[in-house]
């Protein structure tokens, strides 16, 4: 009898040891390389609950994570520990891959506009200014592969009044973001990064 409660004790602590050896390679975070790692610079971090800094990293599909970033968790805080606490910043959002990167027709999707973010809150992640689209999920459609979801930081010129024109504003499809920098002369981005995910189902 005891040889036999020895075995079944053994069994369980190898079936427990296994199954966390698949839950570990699951979970692995791949990094991004080649051109979508250059497209990463200025130590941009983006960081959501329990995953931390996801920048130039793919969304692993464990956890319900690849779910939880489409249909749970709220705006990511956003950390820019160089920037000037006597400047202001432009945070940008962009899924350039709508509705596949193989066919982008609606390049870029906007997901996220904000302007008038004081240096100091970006210092600690906080996106505090002027929200001018309010933060979307990303939720890359079934089917259609690695979205890019990226994040760019600018340094906001002094005494500029940044708008969305009326077009703009209606709709957050097929936005042109070079003629958007251009209009308010934001030059290149301080800092950007980027993450890569598909659909959750996928």
């Amino acid at each position: 009898m005891k040889l036999l409660v020895t075995y079944f004790f053994l069994f369980g602590l190898s079936a427990i040891a296994v199954q966390e050896g698949v839950h570990a390679e699951e979970c692995i975070f791949q990094k991004l390389d080649g051109r979508d790692a250059d497209f990463c610079r200025g130590g941009l971090e983006v960081l959501y609950p329990e995953l931390g800094d996801v920048g130039c990293t793919y969304i692993p599909k464990c956890n319900q994570y690849r779910k939880q970033i489409s249909k749970e968790w709220t705006s990511p805080n956003v950390r820019y520990q160089k920037a000037d606490r006597n400047k202001q910043y432009v945070l940008i959002m962009v899924d350039p891959d709508a509705p596949s990167r193989a066919n982008p027709k609606y390049r870029c999707w906007r997901h996220w506009l904000v302007t008038n973010i004081k240096g100091a809150d970006l210092k600690t992640g906080k996106v505090q200014g002027h929200v001018l689209t309010d933060y979307i999920r990303p939720t890359p459609p079934s089917h259609s592969g690695y979205h890019r979801y990226q994040f760019q930081i600018y340094e906001q010129p002094e005494y500029e009044a940044i708008a969305l024109s009326t077009e703009e504003a209606a709709s957050s499809g097929s936005w042109n973001i070079e003629s958007f920098v251009d209009r308010f002369q934001l030059g290149a981005p301080v800092a950007s990064t980027h993450f890569l995910t598909e659909h959750y189902g996928d």
